[in-house]
């Protein structure tokens, strides 16, 4: 099931509720990962400290600091493996603030395994191409005067805009949901200032031309 040069790695699950962790670990490591669970905040960050999983699965819900203090103390949008959190119901608003301080992406509880396995095969497949790929593309260097500055993440999401890729397309590439690609498009047309689809593209073609 593994490939030396590929190995599945490790998934770090971080949630208050055993039966949670149980069918976590269960389902993940049916999935070919390692998983090791964690039943608060501060346990992960002290392991993390010397150890970078392939993914984190982090509840928003734990005790002592929340999920999304912890998603903060780990510099999510800088963390070098994709980060979901994972959400009840009632916490959809927590979630897209936890996606802007730089989450990848929300799994909604009820889950189901074999969706939960499927998408951080996208995810962390995703992060590996990233990481092949050239860092300095065009769109990650732009600057936007006097506009409010672009996330990594949100840079990414503007490339694939920009390439032409739809959401699902944007979110097939980057291992993040197409309601999820649709949050940090508003966000960036917010930002920048773009009426719509057209406008922007017209703003960052006007940003390619100063830098060029």
């Amino acid at each position: 099931m593994t490939e030396k040069s590929a190995p599945r790695g490790e998934i770090f699950v971080v949630d208050d509720d055993p039966a949670v962790r149980d069918t976590l670990s269960m389902v993940l490591s049916a999935g070919g990962y390692e998983v090791i669970c964690f039943a608060d905040g501060a346990a992960l960050l002290s392991v993390t400290r010397n150890r970078t999983p392939a993914a984190i699965l982090l509840d928003v819900h734990i005790p002592g600091k929340s999920g999304l203090d912890i998603l903060k103390e780990l510099h999510g949008e800088d963390y070098p493996a994709p980060i979901f959190m994972i959400s009840g119901q009632g916490d959809i608003a927590m979630a897209v603030s936890a996606i802007k301080s730089g989450a990848l992406d929300f799994i909604e509880k009820p889950f189901r395994g074999s969706e939960i396995v499927a998408r951080l095969d996208e995810a962390i497949g995703a992060y590996a191409r990233r990481q092949k790929q050239n860092p300095g593309s065009n769109i990650a260097t732009l600057h936007f005067p006097g506009r409010e500055p672009l996330t990594r993440r949100e840079r990414e999401v503007l490339e694939q805009f920009t390439s032409g890729a739809s959401n699902k397309e944007a979110g097939r590439t980057l291992g993040i949901s197409p309601r999820t690609i649709e949050d940090h498009r508003a966000n960036i047309m917010k930002k920048l200032g773009a009426k719509n689809a057209a406008d922007l593209v017209r703003i960052v073609m006007t940003a390619q031309q100063r830098a060029s």
